[in-house]
């Protein structure tokens, strides 16, 4: 249980000090952001140019409910080589999304973007094709840690007895080895090699059906030529949500693939498409899958965009890639950037943690004698930043301005991007998750030249290089090598994380049409209805009660009772496992009060939804008394972790800049309430979750259920 005790000694500290074991068992402090075997130092920066991500080319187009007709893709992950960091230095072997086709050839991490119209239907097939040459499923390229609630394909049972998938096994009586060391299956158990399930989730997409969502428990191995029929080869949801997409758009369950459709009700926006299987989101991720979704409004029905000049018709920077493009050599002012931190082994590899001593130094014991997982950590920081899928590469930039389409991709860091040290630039932030702002934000003015990005979030923004001298200017990196608290905090590694990309900029050879950013008209973003119940939830850390000052697991739970109220408000947590308790009706709008409890900032994301962020406020957390009220023991289980208490000096305030609009993430920041307006328009069993991506695979994650359950749902 957390404890105010532990909240203090935990948050107390301004920097985390990540630490080595020597052979002699002595814990020593690392001066440096540590990784695999390869240094970062040794790795060229700006010696290769940017990727520009192609257009995924479609496979066709198909009827749509009777009406009109739909984009169709097939697309698969596949596992190759990529040329991640520069020359000389070895390939990386990573996953990734491409066509179906023969051939890797389209395949990347960040994978080709997907261009979709608002209005315009999207079916994707999506396969899993991690297998070799021969058919034969492929192991995974990381540490899987089976003591967490995961997919479980093995179906080892749980503390019950129970042979299911996406359940915790109950490891009683095993003791934890590595993989060189496990003989023994009835005493050790070791990471699993076996194939490897998928599912994809679009992000931010609004109007999905749970069918096409990419539910976590629906996640499903290869069709390979090799499985073990002892294997379960999907999870609880795949065969339930196949058949409701089956029944609602023909497309039959099939083997090792997953049809999804998207109708695109969004506002324009820059989504992105990822993985999102139980318990190995923060692996599948890392090792590579994810691309661009970008959806845009061609009949104006999110409103015009004006110059204020004329009262005109304005224009954004471009071109962006598109699907009928040349060969590569053109130019383009509309660019998608995916920032990513890895690291990597000298032979090329990713590097991710196999032991949870790597996070804090922590040796044990491990579960079942503890709390703790052997192998998962509670975040990840990469002493390398990769944009598009190349450690720190070079943009090739006229003295002109450009669309930058950004997203953190990032596991555990929050980004702060800063422009600062580029000469004569102007930033302006035109967009954010949910399409463009009712306003354009000025970054240079007003913001001190810098864009805060948590994981998953993104900015659209416009980079004026019009007056910025001919050269090599750097966009660098002043957020944390650790997790993010707001406040004060030592910067990234000026040498290594502190950089992202570097522009050469060169004159102009073309004539800039584009409008100036202060002159944009934006249009107005209708606002959600500000009605409708409030929703008292919250975000938990669970120290471990194994090793002190160690976080276990990080939790959701909700609120019970008033924080504005002399008593407070009482903490209850919930794991996946549990019944659902965010459960709102179709098309309600309600009012979701997002208490923080821990020492981190959390970026939480909603699925189905854009929401309104309406404000933050300052809270108080504290120990819950001994002697609590009764309703503590009523349909939560055990009493509650933490009583939150609005600050009674404290008041409210309004979104950040950027944050006006819609949005999909928000983030929530230690000892305050974030509070968000959503409302709930499409009936169907969703998710929500905190989006570093560690947390979210070790149960901080909740199900979603939006209108009544249907009967014929799992349970």
């Amino acid at each position: 249980m957390l404890t105010r005790r532990t909240f203090l000694k935990y948050t107390g500290a301004t920097t985390l000090t990540l630490f080595a074991t020597t052979a002699a068992g002595q814990r020593v402090a690392l001066a440096s952001l540590p990784g695999g075997s390869l240094d970062p130092s040794a790795v060229p920066k700006f010696a290769s140019p940017l990727l520009i991500p192609p257009v995924m080319p479609r496979a066709g187009t198909v009827p749509w409910r009777g009406a009109g007709r739909a984009d169709y893709y097939e697309i698969a992950m596949r596992q190759f080589e990529q040329a991640m960091l520069p020359t000389p230095l070895p390939l990386t072997t990573v996953w990734g999304y491409g066509p179906a086709g023969p051939g890797t050839a389209l395949h990347h991490a960040p994978s080709l973007t997907i261009e979709a119209t608002v209005g315009v239907p999207v079916r994707v097939r999506w396969v899993n094709d991690l297998v070799d040459a021969d058919g034969r499923a492929l192991p995974h390229l990381l540490p899987v840690d089976p003591s967490l609630h995961w997919a479980n394909p093995e179906r080892l049972p749980d503390r019950h007895g129970h042979r299911s998938t996406d359940q915790k096994p109950d490891l009683t009586g095993r003791v934890f080895v590595p993989p060189d060391e496990y003989t023994d299956p009835a005493t050790q158990y070791t990471t699993y090699r076996g194939p490897v399930p998928i599912v994809t989730h679009l992000h931010g997409a609004e109007g999905v059906g749970d069918e096409s969502d990419g539910y976590t428990e629906a996640w499903y191995l290869p069709a390979a030529t090799d499985l073990d029929p002892e294997l379960a080869t999907s999870g609880r949801w795949y065969a339930y949500l196949a058949g409701l997409a089956q029944e609602r758009f023909g497309v039959a369950p099939e083997a090792g693939a997953q049809t999804s459709q998207y109708p695109n009700h969004n506002r324009a926006s820059t989504l992105w498409f990822h993985d999102h299987a139980l318990g190995l989101t923060r692996l599948n991720v890392y090792a590579g899958p994810a691309g661009f979704y970008l959806l845009r409004d061609v009949s104006g029905g999110d409103g015009p965009i004006r110059d204020a000049r004329t009262g005109g018709a304005a224009s954004l920077p471009g071109p962006a890639p598109r699907r009928t493009d040349p060969p590569p050599g053109k130019a383009y002012y509309e660019i998608p950037i995916a920032i990513q931190d890895r690291s990597f082994n000298a032979d090329g590899s990713l590097f991710y943690p196999d032991s949870r001593t790597f996070f804090d130094g922590v040796t044990g014991p491990w579960v079942p004698e503890s709390d703790l997982s052997p192998v998962w950590n509670p975040e990840f920081f990469g002493n390398t930043l990769i944009v598009n899928g190349r450690v720190w590469p070079h943009l090739d930039v006229e003295q002109r301005r450009y669309r930058f389409r950004v997203l953190n991709g990032c596991q555990s860091r929050f980004l702060l991007l800063d422009f600062t040290a580029i000469p004569g630039v102007d930033v302006w932030q035109i967009g954010n998750d949910g399409g463009l702002l009712p306003d354009a934000a000025h970054v240079t003015a007003d913001l001190e030249g810098k864009v805060l990005l948590a994981p998953a979030e993104r900015a659209d923004l416009v980079v004026d290089f019009t007056d910025v001298p001919r050269g090599e200017w750097v966009l660098h990196n002043v957020g944390p090598d650790e997790p993010f608290r707001g406040g004060d905090f030592e910067p990234a590694d000026a040498a290594t994380t502190g950089q992202v990309l570097q522009f050469r900029v060169g004159r102009a050879v073309t004539p800039d049409r584009s409008t100036p950013p202060e002159h944009l008209v934006l249009p107005a973003v209708p606002a959600l209805p500000d009605e409708g119940r409030v929703r008292r939830v919250a975000l938990i850390e669970a120290m471990s009660m194994a090793a002190e000052d160690a976080p276990a697991r990080a939790l959701l739970g909700v609120v019970v009772g008033d924080p504005a109220a002399p008593e407070g408000g009482h903490v209850f947590p919930s794991e996946w496992h549990e019944e659902v308790t965010e459960h709102p009706d179709q098309g309600a709008a309600e009012v979701w009060e997002i208490y923080n409890t821990t020492g981190d900032a959390h970026p939480i994301h909603v699925h189905e939804v854009a929401f309104e962020v309406v404000d933050r406020q300052s809270v108080h957390v504290e120990e819950p008394p001994d002697d609590g009220p009764e309703e503590d023991e009523h349909e939560h289980g055990a009493g509650p972790t933490a009583v939150v208490r609005i600050s009674p000096d404290s008041s409210a305030r309004g979104p950040e800049h950027g944050e006006s609009g819609r949005k999909d993430t928000v983030i929530a920041y230690p000892e305050e309430v974030t509070r968000i307006r959503l409302q709930f328009d499409t009936a169907g069993r969703y998710v929500w979750h905190c989006h570093i991506l560690e947390h979210e695979d070790h149960e901080m994650m909740r199900p979603l259920q939006v209108g009544p359950a249907d009967p014929a749902q799992p349970r």
